[in-house]
This record gives structure tokens, C-alpha cells and sequence, in this order.
């Protein structure tokens, strides 16, 4: 699968030098990164009108970070040199010429304000290392340590800075004081913001979920093994790394860079089923894949797993950008654990996609029936009134095998893989956005557990029946809900499962939760209404 040519930067080395000498004079403060402020008055030198200089921040910023980093940088000057040669701007500009060959742009005046940026750089005071000192920019280290005065909002270079700091000065605080990582996931870390997309495969064994990450890789992962027998039996996260090997599960959790330690939260037993597989590739630069064990189905159901799978699954959920179910036309039963593992995917429907593998097995009458029967499934268990988009094909390497339908089967194949790489070609460019969505729903769900936990507390008695009390509230939730979300006039869709609350509630007494502390609610609410619009406003394309 092809990813846009303008994020690979693919120029020549001598271009590339060019393009690096102007990146580092344009990036004001040093940070690797062209904020919108730095963009506007670099742009201004190539003479184009602000209307074709809008679309270019749009081409190169299509992850909407609101900044260009050195790839999206080259793309940008690339695109401003094809319109400075009479080429009309479109998307795909950048996919229709060989980049080597474009030379960098014309910019006024450029080569000798960077000539003279230089002989200044030379003639300054070095530090102890030779190099010209840099001033400490309040927006690159603002979550490293504690400062006594807090930077303003616009001083953070990216939408995903803004959210981890709005995260750490608002909504944690919430977070913490209430439990909110005990009742749902753990508390966020800075590498859960960087992370890259993720996109998880769930269906029962021997339905394609290996040979479908194969097919888009063009070869295998380390670990991988298929078969028409249960092959993977453990969470295995595909991504990229410098040379191909496996990293065992206690290993990747424990790493600070990657977005896997909540997972030490489901034991030993499931870290020893989790392990990693890292293998350079260009794809996996911009998404990572995580590939799970087939849901179990008929006798092999009732033998237990030794840790909390759909547990796993809902925590994966939640940290996926995109969910595919896979199904085999041979095998459309939804077994018992299949049903609680879509039931794990609640809140999550809009990133769920489902994939009918192995379509070139039936013929054109089967298919019908097939396809019927697996929306008749789907419709029962999804419980939304909205038809699932379904997938057709056999995503697999075997480019000879006719499918069973003919010549109308193998274009109707073609096309739904055609969708479904276009579905995963925009991934990267929705994952800015999916973060904030992620993130808005976590601190609306953290608001309502705070006035859940609050409200249970407020009803507990001071001094004598707390047991009795307690056992009153946790088996009436539901009750408790409804009182709730009447008094503080709250969705009704926004409050948890009361069957997994009920069961985490039991764990706790009630009476050692905190009160209700309104400056907590009225920080997170602030932040909902007035600092993520705003956030979002400043990394908005600057032209506009």
C-alpha cells in the first residue's frame, strides 16, 4: 500500500542539503519544527498568492499537527516549486512527477540571508561544546519538569503538545482524585499522545488476520506463522524498527517510549502472550498493526484463558485508531466469546470495519446468501440500527488464483480492496483528529465518573449501616445513574457499563471516595469549552 509521496521527502542529496539549510533557518526557535508563524513569512519569498500557499499547507500538513517537520517541509518547497514551473496544484501533484527531478523552489533573496545567518553563527560566542547557545524554548520542555509559572497556551508548537499539557494541568487532576484509572485505563503518559496509529484485527482462528497484515507488508513479520489451525495464539504489535527481530511482552511494557505500559495491569500471565515484532518497512513508519489470538468458538470456548481477554481487547480499543473484524464465509458462527469481545468494543463503533476474507471460495450465489447471513449476525450483535460497512475480497499474495465467481468476481474484488486501502491510506492523515476525539471522550467520561463516585459517596451515612449502605447503592446503579444524571442534567449515554462498574465498585468502600470538588468540574469543563477550541484555532492553516 502506498503512502503519499509527499511524506517520504524524496529529493537528491544535494537538493536535500538545500532543503535542510533553509528548514533550520525557517524553524525560529529551533525546535524541528515550522510552526504556521514560521511558514507565513518563509512562504512569503516565493512570490505565490495566498490562495496557492494555503493548499500547499494544507497538501503537507494533511495529519493536521499543525506544523511541518523536515519531510513535510521538503514536500511543501516541492509542491511551491511545481506551481512556480506553471503546474496546476492538486492533491496528487506530488504522485504524478519524479521528485528528483524538481528543482527547489525560487525564494527571494534566501541564499544570502542564510550566507549571512551563518557568518553571524560563526562569529558569536560559542558554548562549551563550539556551538552557538540556544535559548531554551518554554514550549519543547514544558511537561519535563515543574515550573512555578505556567507558559500561555500559544506557547506549545503542536496540537498534540497542547493536548498533553491540557492533560496534565486539567483533566489528570480529575483523573486521579476520583480513581478514574482504576474504573477504566490508566493515566496517560506522553508516549500515549506520540504514539503512531494503530489499527487492531479480531475474528476467530484461521480467518486471515496474519495473511491480511502479510498482504499489506508484502512479506512476513517476525513470529508470524499461518495456518488453517490456531497459529497465533498472542497479542503480537507489529511496527517498525531498525532491523527485524521479536521483544517479549514484559520487555515492550516496560519500555518508556512505547504506548504499552498500561498493559502491566493485566498481569504476567497475558505479558508472557504479548510480545512485539519490529521490522523496517515504510508502511509501518506511519501505522502499527496489532495482530491477536482467534477468538475462540465451539468446545474450545469453555477452556479458560489464563488472563482477562476481552479486557485486553477493550484496552486496545481504546488506544486504536481503527478496528477490523475479520469472518471467513465458512465460518459465520458468532460464538459466545465472540459476542463478548464485539460487546468489549462498546463506545468504539465508529472505528470498527468489517472484512469478509476468503470471498474467492463461494461462488456468486453462496456469496449472496453469505453476505446476508453475516449481516443478519452482525446486525444481533453490533445492536446499532446503521448497517455495518462490509469488505469483500481474499486479501491475500495469490495473485492466480481465479475466485469462484470468475472475471465479475475479480473485479468486484479489486474494487472493495481498492476501498478498504484507500479506508487505511487515511489513517494517518485522521490521527490527529482521532486524538482530540479520544481525548474529548476521556474527559467526558472522567466528568461523569467524577459525579458517579461523588454522588455515591454523598449517600453513604456518617457513621453506622456503611456495609449495608454500600451493598443498597452497588446492586440499585442503575438507579443511582438515573438520580445522577437528572440532578447534574448529564447524557444518558455517556455513563459507563453498570455491570463493570458494579464490579470494580466492589473492591472499594465508598466511604473513603471524595466529595464532590467543583474547581476540578469547572477545569475540565473550561477546557471542553474554551482551551481545546482555542488550541485547535491556533493550529488551524494559516492562510485561512
Amino acid at each position: 500500500m502506498a503512502m503519499e509521496n509527499g511524506a517520504t521527502g524524496a529529493c537528491t542529496k544535494e537538493h536535500l542539503k538545500v532543503y535542510r539549510d533553509w528548514f533550520e533557518y525557517a524553524d525560529s526557535d529551533g525546535d524541528r519544527r515550522i510552526t504556521a508563524n514560521d511558514a507565513v513569512s518563509f512562504f512569503a519569498r516565493s512570490v505565490l498568492s495566498r490562495s496557492e500557499l494555503k493548499q500547499v499547507w494544507a497538501i503537507a500538513d494533511s495529519k493536521r499537527q499543525g506544523y511541518l517537520g523536515l519531510n513535510e517541509f521538503i514536500a511543501a518547497m516541492q509542491l511551491i516549486s511545481l506551481i512556480q514551473e506553471g503546474n496546476a496544484l492538486t492533491p496528487d501533484l506530488l504522485k504524478s512527477v519524479n521528485l528528483e527531478d524538481v528543482e527547489p523552489p525560487v525564494m527571494e533573496d534566501l541564499d544570502a540571508l542564510i550566507a549571512e545567518n551563518k557568518g553571524k553563527a560563526k562569529n558569536g560566542k560559542p558554548d562549551s561544546n563550539g556551538a552557538q547557545e540556544l535559548q531554551a524554548q518554554p514550549s519543547t520542555n514544558w511537561f519535563i519538569k515543574k515550573s512555578k509559572k505556567k507558559a500561555p497556551l500559544a506557547a506549545v508548537t503542536s496540537v498534540v503538545d497542547g493536548l498533553k499539557r491540557l492533560y496534565q494541568e486539567k483533566l489528570k487532576p480529575l483523573e486521579a482524585t476520583y480513581l478514574f484509572n482504576e474504573f477504566y485505563s490508566p493515566l496517560l503518559k506522553n508516549s500515549d499522545f506520540d504514539c503512531k496509529p494503530m489499527i487492531m484485527l479480531l475474528g476467530q482462528y484461521s480467518t486471515g488476520k496474519t495473511t491480511f497484515i502479510k498482504h499489506l507488508l508484502k512479506s512476513d513479520y517476525p513470529g508470524a506463522h499461518i495456518g488453517p489451525e490456531p497459529t497465533t495464539d498472542r497479542f503480537v504489535v507489529v511496527t517498525s524498527g531498525p532491523d527485524k527481530r521479536s521483544i517479549p511482552g514484559n520487555t515492550i511494557a516496560s519500555h518508556a517510549e512505547m504506548p504499552f505500559s498500561g498493559l502491566n495491569i493485566f498481569g504476567g500471565a497475558f505479558l508472557s502472550k504479548f510480545e512485539c515484532s519490529q521490522m523496517p518497512h515504510p508502511l509501518l513508519e506511519h501505522m502499527t498493526f496489532v495482530d491477536t489470538p482467534g477468538v475462540l468458538s465451539g468446545e474450545k470456548q469453555r477452556i479458560e484463558r489464563s488472563y482477562d481477554f476481552t479486557g485486553v481487547i477493550s484496552w486496545f480499543a481504546e488506544k486504536c485508531d481503527l478496528i477490523l473484524l475479520l469472518f471467513d464465509p465458512h465460518k459465520l458462527d458468532i460464538s459466545d466469546e465472540f459476542k463478548r469481545v464485539i460487546g468489549s468494543l462498546r463506545g468504539h463503533h465508529d472505528k470498527i470495519r468489517v472484512v469478509l476474507n476468503k470471498a474467492d471460495q463461494v461462488d456468486t450465489q453462496q456469496l449472496v446468501r453469505v453476505y446476508g447471513a453475516l449481516m443478519w449476525s452482525l446486525g444481533k450483535v453490533l445492536n446499532t440500527p446503521e448497517v455495518a460497512r462490509v469488505y469483500i475480497g481474499s486479501f491475500n499474495d495469490k495473485a492466480t488464483r481465479e475466485p469462484a465467481m470468475g472475471a465479475m468476481g475479480k473485479d468486484l474484488f479489486e474494487k472493495e480492496q481498492d476501498d478498504l486501502l484507500a479506508d487505511l491510506t487515511d489513517i494517518p492523515k485522521k490521527a490527529c483528529d482521532r486524538r482530540i476525539n479520544e481525548f474529548v471522550k476521556r474527559a467526558r467520561a472522567a466528568k461523569i465518573h467524577a459525579y458517579i463516585i461523588s454522588h455515591l459517596r454523598k449517600e453513604m451515612p456518617a457513621v453506622m449501616g456503611k456495609t449495608k449502605a454500600q451493598k443498597r447503592l452497588t446492586d440499585n446503579l442503575e438507579e443511582e445513574f438515573k438520580k445522577i444524571q437528572l440532578e447534574s442534567h448529564l447524557p444518558a449515554g455517556d455513563f459507563p457499563n453498570p455491570d463493570h462498574f458494579r464490579e470494580v465498585l466492589s473492591k472499594y468502600s465508598i466511604d473513603k471516595f471524595e466529595k464532590l470538588k467543583p474547581k476540578l468540574i469547572q477545569a475540565v469543563d473550561d477546557m471542553l469549552a474554551y482551551d481545546i477550541p482555542e488550541l485547535l484555532n491556533s493550529f488551524r492553516n494559516p492562510y485561512d
